[in-house]
């Protein structure tokens, strides 16, 4: 079949690498003829309406890697060929304030908010939320840009300037014990695979280590946050990886964000899983039977690679570790590309990850 992918980055790229072995072709809707995913498939470059049909035409199925991706280009390629996930996914995804309304209607919880248009809207969902509150803009933002953590009333009008005029979302800040994901893939047909709760940590709102399966996860938490997804995949008929971030109090699980997409805490499934969240994204928009999502390895990680490269090499000479890079050129907070490092013993896994500690803050 010919997948087309609107993007070119390293999901994309991913994708892909999951793709060959089930005797898929890829198509890019790309930027530029750099992007991570060019080498790896037939690229259209986005400059042109008859390149874009192009592509529309030269695919049989099309996906794409980013919530910020245009719903009316959605509406246009679902005339002449198959979408998955469907623009319901990326509507709700793709806008904070939708976003929440939807976990409201689903009786999901979710931190209190208040949408956002004005300094004088800000501070009466202060008045109403109290702080510390965070403003997000409703729209495009993600790895901590278009976010502002207001501590003080004092913070006010320098959070309303940061947002540039866009309409923003005050969420209340959550005291929460750690930060957690599920991912879950949903076929055609309705089946449904989860992966485990991971366990995430965050540095200036960007991604830096996944431990995976999360320790510590009873077996009702792990079935709570699989209801919470379950309603979600089924209200959005969403097909294909969909991904939620979790804050987890005391045995209760607050949803922070939702990805219509593979995720960057679903790296280490590469290795670490019977099926990688790329694979079994591939498996559902083809039509074709979910993969086990069963981890292989009773201990696994994530490390991203930020902004600079550094000492690759350290990752090749350790032996339960495996180097992903994604062909960019570096720059001040850029995922670069990641590590994923597999065990069946925690001690091996620690010292692993000690000795990639200059990748993390």
């Amino acid at each position: 079949m010919k997948i087309g992918v609107l993007g070119a980055g390293q999901l994309g790229r991913m994708l892909a690498l999951s793709a060959y072995p089930l005797g898929h072709q890829m198509r890019f809707l790309a930027s530029s003829e750099e992007d991570p995913s060019s080498l790896l498939g037939k690229t259209y470059i986005y400059d042109n309406p008859e390149t874009i049909n192009k592509f529309f035409e030269d695919s049989d199925v099309i996906t794409y890697e980013s919530e910020n991706t245009d719903v009316e280009i959605l509406n246009e390629i679902g005339k002449t060929t198959k979408v998955y996930p469907g623009r319901e996914s990326l509507q709700y995804t793709q806008h904070r304030g939708r976003e929440k309304a939807l976990l409201d209607k689903l009786n999901i919880p979710c931190a209190p908010y208040k949408l956002v248009s004005s300094l004088s809207d800000l501070k009466r969902a202060i008045s109403s939320i109290g702080l510390p509150a965070i403003l997000k803009t409703t729209k495009d933002g993600y790895d901590g840009k278009g976010q502002f953590l207001i501590q003080s009333e004092l913070q006010i009008d320098e959070a309303w300037e940061a947002m540039s005029g866009a309409e923003s979302i005050l969420e209340g800040f959550v005291n929460f014990k750690r930060e957690l994901s599920l991912i879950a893939v949903r076929g055609i047909d309705g089946n449904l695979k989860y992966y485990p709760l991971v366990e995430n940590s965050h540095h200036d709102g960007i991604l830096r280590l996944t431990i995976a399966p999360a320790q510590n996860v009873s077996m009702s938490l792990q079935k709570k946050a699989e209801s919470y997804m379950n309603s979600l995949l089924t209200a959005m008929n969403h097909v294909g990886v969909l991904t939620i971030e979790l804050f987890e109090l005391d045995d209760e699980l607050i949803v922070n964000e939702i990805a219509p997409r593979v995720h960057n805490s679903g790296h280490w499934t590469i290795e670490g899983s019977n099926t990688s969240q790329f694979e079994n994204h591939i498996r559902a928009i083809t039509n074709s039977p979910l993969g086990d999502t069963s981890a292989k390895h009773q201990f696994n990680a994530m490390i991203n690679i930020i902004s600079k490269y550094g000492s690759t090499n350290k990752a090749l000479e350790i032996k339960n570790a495996h180097l992903h890079l994604y062909d960019k050129t570096e720059r001040e907070n850029r995922k670069l590309g990641h590590i994923t490092i597999t065990s069946d013993s925690l001690e091996e896994l620690q010292s692993s990850i000690k000795n990639l500690n200059e990748y993390l803050p």
